[in-house]
């Protein structure tokens, strides 16, 4: 942890106050050293108060990602979110995880963009990544799967992501299968698997998330007010921003290790209660490929099973799925 991050984490502990004294014992640092970074703090919008007796306290945060904030509040994490990056800017954080990997940088980076100009989802579509809105990040892992099962991390991704936005905001969110997460039946967050793999084994996997968080609803493009929606909308409260990260990468970090430890089958059954498609008539669209038919449960694998209209049972990994009426 940096000093930010163990300062930011000192004041959450102590919500009545930590002195200068007792801060500069922990962190091995000068009184001085630590009001030089009290006011470095200050500047980026968080509201800390200092008294003779009260000593330093944190008094409010301001809405902007900061990877020292957020390494404070998560500490502990085994995997994921042990390595945060935010950048004001970026094409996609796909790309920079994507430049990460081939660098060689261990699994559980994770890079943040407050905004981004070429967010993009499934099947090469746009992904709207307005600034301050959503939370618009990736995540790098190197698990020990085979290529055909890197679709359980998907089902992680979403599984975690559904009960992250549940802790956070009361709302009740379903997942559409392979990737949406939807609130009041309208899609609120995605997620974005890509793969780098050899024959029998990942090289490594990146997982694009994008949660509208704070939109208002005339913010979304005309086009997509009948499919789209935000936290914010849905909860009828801004949500913070931070606090939901936080939340949802301790959650990826508590499922990722379960994955990895061979207990996919426990994700996959909450997945399953929690999902939308499942016992509902489908069409699936994979490439030129229409499949019609009831989507049945999830694959050892994280596949979808599908009971096609002609009695067969499919196997399918990806796909732009439509849910009958």
């Amino acid at each position: 942890m940096t000093t930010d991050s163990k300062i930011l984490s000192a004041l959450r502990a102590n919500p009545d106050g930590v002195s200068g004294a007792d801060l500069a014992e922990q962190l091995h640092i000068s009184r001085t050293a630590i009001w030089a970074r009290i006011e470095e703090l200050r500047r980026l919008g968080y509201d800390i108060e200092a008294g003779p007796h009260l000593g330093y306290r944190l008094v409010s945060v301001p809405d902007v990602l900061h990877a020292d904030d957020l390494l404070a509040r998560l500490y502990k994490t085994r995997i994921i979110g042990r390595d945060i990056r935010v950048f004001e800017q970026t094409t996609s954080t796909n790309d920079v995880i994507e430049k990460l990997a081939r660098d060689g940088v261990k699994e559980g980076v994770v890079v943040f963009a407050e905004s981004q100009t070429k967010g993009r989802g499934r099947l090469g579509r746009k992904w709207l990544s307005p600034a301050y809105k959503g939370l618009w990040f990736s995540v790098l892992l190197r698990p020990d799967l085979h290529p055909q099962e890197a679709t359980q991390l998907t089902v992680v991704a979403a599984t975690a992501l559904r009960r992250a936005i549940a802790s956070e905001t009361g709302l009740h969110p379903e997942i559409k299968w392979p990737n949406d997460i939807l609130a009041g039946g309208k899609k609120v967050a995605g997620v974005l698997t890509e793969l780098s793999a050899e024959l029998d084994r990942v090289q490594h996997v990146i997982l694009g998330i994008g949660v509208d968080v704070n939109l208002t609803a005339g913010e979304f493009p005309a086009e997509l007010r009948k499919q789209a929606t935000s936290l914010k909308v849905e909860a009828g409260r801004p949500v913070s921003r931070a606090d939901l990260a936080t939340a949802i990468l301790r959650e990826l970090d508590h499922d990722y290790v379960r994955v990895c430890n061979g207990k996919f089958a426990e994700i996959a059954d909450e997945w399953e209660a929690h999902c939308k498609t499942i016992g509902r008539d489908v069409t699936i669209q994979i490439g030129d490929r229409r499949l019609r038919g009831r989507a049945e449960s999830l694959g050892e694998s994280g596949e979808l099973r599908l009971r096609t209209e002609h009695g067969h049972l499919e196997r399918i990994n990806g796909g732009d799925v439509t849910l009958e009426k």
